[in-house]
């Protein structure tokens, strides 16, 4: 099979879908891999490592589209895009197509075959999104601890606190991958952390794990209750493949203080905020009733090293199997593969797709 590597061309987004040592086992396993010239620059990875590990350099972005059988990218095709897609090609990337019903119309209408990362379930698990998911939970308390800084038009607290002054408060809603994760950062600076989820067993686990963060029930009456004395909000809930819920209205929003920040890790699956928009590394902040917004779409693409050999370490089998077997023969081999697969010759196959957007939706297992 022939293997594209395009080099993202969302705004900031510095990661690449592929290390040159993954493109070598493909080589080495038979297939080709074609990736666009400075498309690991901006993780670490010039061309020439590419050369060694044996791909071939394409100079132009539509070259890598109209020479491969599958496009691996890191995220969703922009516009410019969409024509670079054909019939049948396979497009295997981070799509969050929920919250974005111009790119689900025009992936149905390309005939690509389209698998996000995101919704590769296994055994309740995500784990094609769990290290972005991971490395987005530790920027969460990095940049809201920064933006909480008076110069950045924070509330002037240090969420560490210091000796005869108590820590800052930190509220985590959602005790996912990317929830325990900013816990962690939160708990290890020394604020005071709560984590907000409404699956028991998970609370029971957070509650042996995390033995200085409490544990709070997930409810709009508890949230409303901390809103008040809350330094740092974290929005990390996920409803795997569907939109965000807006947990956080605008009122609730009224009830923190000034100069307190909220970030919204949930903003690629339309942010769990009422408030929420996505920003980008250059503008990332804005300000709405008092509160500093962190809404990147794209977070971990500020550590785009770290987060693009995160990503392929978790992705590369995928890749390999997708290569080795063809699509049919790979969902024969591994069924939870079949839950990736979010449109298929022009059907939305992923359920929470199509009920966000009241579009019809097709049984993948009647397709493949």
């Amino acid at each position: 099979m022939k293997i594209g590597v395009p080099k993202e061309v969302k705004q900031q987004e510095n990661r690449v879908s592929l290390l040159p040592s993954a493109a070598y086992q493909l080589i080495k396993r038979g297939h080709s891999v074609l990736v666009e010239r400075g498309a690991g620059a901006g993780s670490g990875y010039p061309d020439v490592d590419y050369e060694q590990a044996g791909a071939t350099m394409v100079g132009e972005h539509a070259e890598v589209f109209a020479g491969a059988d599958m496009i691996v990218k890191v995220k969703e095709p922009l516009p410019e895009e969409y024509p670079l897609l054909r019939q049948a090609q396979i497009l295997f990337t981070y799509l969050h197509l929920a919250a974005n019903r111009p790119l689900t119309e025009a992936l149905a209408k390309s005939g690509a075959t389209c698998i996000a990362y995101e919704t590769i379930e296994v055994n309740r698990r995500l784990p094609l999104l769990e290290p972005m998911s991971e490395i987005a939970g530790r920027m969460s308390i990095i940049v809201g601890g920064y933006f909480l800084a008076k110069h950045q038009g924070g509330a002037g607290g240090l969420l560490g606190g210091g000796p005869g002054v108590l820590p800052g408060k930190v509220v985590v809603i959602g005790g996912g991958s990317s929830g325990v994760n900013s816990a962690r950062m939160a708990t290890g600076l020394g604020a005071d952390v709560t984590i907000l989820e409404v699956d028991l067993e998970r609370m029971r686990f957070l509650d042996i794990t995390m033995h200085t963060a409490h544990t709070l029930y997930s409810s709009e009456a508890h949230l409303t209750s901390l809103l008040p004395t809350v330094d740092l909000l974290v929005g990390a809930v996920l409803v795997p493949g569907a939109r965000a819920p807006k947990l956080i209205t605008r009122d609730m929003l009224k009830q923190m203080r000034p100069g307190s920040v909220l970030v919204d890790i949930a903003i690629d699956q339309g942010g769990c905020a009422e408030t929420s928009r996505p920003t980008t590394h250059h503008d990332p902040v804005y300000v709405e009733e008092g509160v500093t917004h962190y809404c990147v779409a794209n977070m971990p693409g500020a550590y785009a090293r770290t987060a693009t050999q995160a990503l392929t370490n978790v992705t590369h089998r995928y890749v390999e199997l997708l290569a080795d077997q063809g699509l049919k023969d790979a969902v024969a081999k591994q069924p939870t593969f079949l839950g990736g697969v979010n449109l298929y010759d022009g059907h939305i196959t992923h359920h929470a797709v199509a009920e966000a957007h009241g579009m019809a939706y097709v049984d993948p297992k009647t397709l493949l």
